[in-house]
């Protein structure tokens, strides 16, 4: 029994060395090239360095504070998207006059750079949460439409059929038959647009200010703080890897019955 644990937790670290190996090879070919002077600290401090003044962030709340904003703008432009964008799409999928009127909207925003509209909604709405929460619904709407169409429209004629005729309302036909018959595709519209929604709330930051973790990592770059602006880009890059893995999960959760 003790063997078979000891060679269970061994083949667990083996899989998460393997798994982590370009990181670390990374990291190892960062740290050498920046002590060994290959490179100036100004453009790329060791990463010993970089450590150094995350914890030295973390100890003096200057690091959460700003997570904390882009997170908050992230979740509640999200959270928009998601409930207008599976409306949207639901009402398309159900009703033609709907997907004709909206339809050729879609198709001509879809593909537009929505950080283009960020003046217009600092204009509206100002430099603080609204405007970025605002860009963040626009960009991350269109996937959750699509993804909301594309799932109810995949829903197999004869169970609808079925649904109907053992007496559901419209009502119950959606919420029992439809919308569980689209949650595959929901969910992979949900990982699509957590990205979108994180990228858009950075970029917003960048290039607005108001805080977060893109307004410090612009103010640390002004004042050449390059340490602090690699513990706000390392953040980024953890917050978008954590939020990801947490979306696999709730998938893996919610889609226990569906066959991939």
């Amino acid at each position: 029994m003790a063997m078979r644990v000891i060679w269970g937790m061994a083949h667990w670290l083996g899989q998460a060395v393997r798994a982590a190996y370009p990181l670390l090879l990374l990291a190892l070919l960062w740290e050498v090239a920046a002590s060994m002077g290959w490179v100036r600290p100004v453009f790329l401090p060791p990463l010993t360095a970089v450590i150094g003044q995350l914890v030295a962030l973390m100890k003096s709340g200057e690091l959460i504070g700003p997570l904390a904003v882009s997170l908050y703008r992230t979740v509640v432009g999200l959270a928009l998207a998601i409930s207008v964008g599976v409306v949207v799409g639901f009402l398309m999928a159900r009703i033609q006059a709907v997907r004709w009127l909206l339809d050729p909207l879609i198709a001509f925003s879809f593909p537009s750079p929505k950080v283009a509209f960020l003046p217009v909604f600092i204009l509206w709405f100002g430099i603080d949460h609204l405007s970025k929460i605002a860009l963040v619904a626009f960009t991350c709407v269109f996937p959750f439409i699509i993804a909301a169409y594309a799932g109810a429209t995949t829903v197999p004629t004869h169970q609808l059929w079925a649904a109907r005729a053992m007496g559901t309302s419209s009502r119950g036909l959606l919420l029992r038959v439809i919308f569980p018959a689209s949650l595959p595709s929901l969910m992979s519209g949900v990982r699509v647009g957590v990205p979108y929604a994180l990228v858009s709330t950075f970029t917003a930051e960048m290039i607005a200010g108001g805080g977060g973790l893109g307004g410090e990592l612009v103010l640390a770059q002004r004042y050449f703080e390059t340490p602090s602006v690699f513990v706000y880009l390392l953040v980024m890059l953890a917050a978008g890897y954590v939020i990801d893995m947490g979306v696999l999960r709730l998938r893996a959760r919610v889609l226990r019955w569906h066959e991939e």
